[in-house]
């Protein structure tokens, strides 16, 4: 009951829960489990609640008089996180497939409300929902994951049920039209960070499906267009602007728009070889660096770990990116294969930014670092995404 169309074994379609009681009976689902993926990320995110307690520990205009208040929230935010992994693989990227259009829907609606009066802004961009008692929710996060689930259904639906051998126009188009939307509105808060991140989740995407690559060409090419003419139009904020005039020239205002990444180069190179010492970090206790729990988390490891501290955090990304890859190329289903794909790319290209964003080799663009940063959506988003991972590589295909 099966059909092979380029290497992929496809497999009729089976109930989640019979698949999952064959696996129960084949195999523990705790030794299906990517342990180093899991143990990993858990690593990352344990470093990253020492980075944020000492970045806020002295800021008592942030963390309301209590040197604890982020630590224990960052903590928390991990615990939660965590817990989101456990209930997708429980629940299977299988049977999220069948609910992608609920959660697409509603992950519309929430970006969509960001533009109405229960949006707020926060560091410049207008991509936030305030809940009340310190905690707020930004809808931008979970729109990757959305996107990434949306485009996967459409472009692989025909596929692995043996009716083609890759996605046809019609269907791309489907799936561009798909991930359009968020992106426009997410677009209008404007939150340009997100909007490069959803652009290259929809290219891995593509890719990543078997997509003529001339779609993949075209999507480019208009990416660039669209860049020019909205740097000509001036649909951007100002401070978004000024974001980009500063990474072009560094040397520009650095009292002013050139001040984030200025200190941020300052701390990371003062740090030398092996730092400063944990919580010794002149640049993070004299609070020069702005934001340094979430956008410049990457400052404190430099300052204060030094070159072998930060290296670490970057050697531990690329454990996660390695291991994402080795489930993409593992799965035989094509929609394991294209979701595991766009979260890879989603992963590594904020990765990417976030650390290249301190070190003046990219513009700033207010992207958290993936399960060091302190933020309770995306940390919740980037567990949900190991989750789906874990699902893929736990719930292959079993024999009859």
């Amino acid at each position: 009951m099966s059909a092979s169309t380029h290497g992929y074994s496809v497999p009729r379609f089976t109930p989640e829960r019979g698949t999952w009681r064959k696996l129960m009976a084949r195999d523990s689902l705790l030794r299906r489990l990517d342990w180093v993926l899991l143990l990993t990320c858990l690593a990352l995110s344990a470093i990253g609640t020492v980075l944020v307690y000492s970045a806020t520990r002295n800021r008592t205009e942030l963390n309301q008089g209590d040197p604890y208040y982020f630590l224990v929230r960052h903590a928390l935010n991990t615990g939660i996180g965590l817990l989101l992994a456990i209930g997708t693989v429980w629940l299977g990227h299988r049977t999220l497939r069948g609910a992608v259009p609920v959660l697409y829907g509603l992950s519309v609606i929430l970006v969509l409300a960001v533009l109405t009066p229960l949006g707020s802004t926060i560091n410049g961009a207008h991509a936030w929902i305030v809940i009340g008692a310190g905690f707020s929710l930004q809808p931008g996060e979970f729109a990757k994951i959305t996107i990434i689930l949306g485009m996967a259904m459409l472009l692989a639906a025909r596929v692995d049920a043996g009716d083609r051998l890759s996605p046809d126009h019609r269907t791309v188009v489907q799936a561009l039209g798909l991930a359009a939307l968020p992106i426009a509105i997410v677009m209008l808060m404007p939150d340009l960070g997100s909007v490069m991140v959803m652009a290259v989740i929809v290219l891995a995407v593509l890719l990543s499906s078997g997509a003529s690559n001339r779609w993949v060409a075209g999507l480019i090419t208009t990416a660039v267009i669209g860049a020019l003419l909205i740097w000509q139009l001036h649909v951007l904020d100002q401070y978004q602007i000024d974001r980009f005039a500063a990474f072009a020239n560094p040397a520009l205002d650095p009292a002013g728009v050139g001040y984030n990444t200025n200190q941020a180069r300052i701390a990371i190179g003062s740090g030398g070889l092996t730092g400063k010492g944990l919580f010794h970090g002149t640049q993070t206790t004299g609070q020069f660096v702005p934001e340094q729990q979430t956008d410049f988390v990457f400052t404190v490891a430099g300052e204060e770990l030094g070159f072998l501290g930060a290296g670490l955090i970057i050697v531990l990304l690329g454990v996660v990116l390695w291991r994402a890859c080795r489930i993409a190329r593992g799965t035989t289903e094509l929609y394991g294969t294209v979701v595991a794909a766009g979260i890879i790319a989603w992963f590594a290209f904020q990765s990417f930014e976030n650390i290249g964003m301190t070190l003046g080799i990219m513009p700033v663009a207010g992207l958290p670092l993936p399960f060091v940063s302190y933020g309770g959506s995306s940390m919740f988003a980037v567990w949900i995404g190991i989750g789906l991972l874990q699902s893929i590589k736990v719930q292959r295909p079993v024999s009859a």
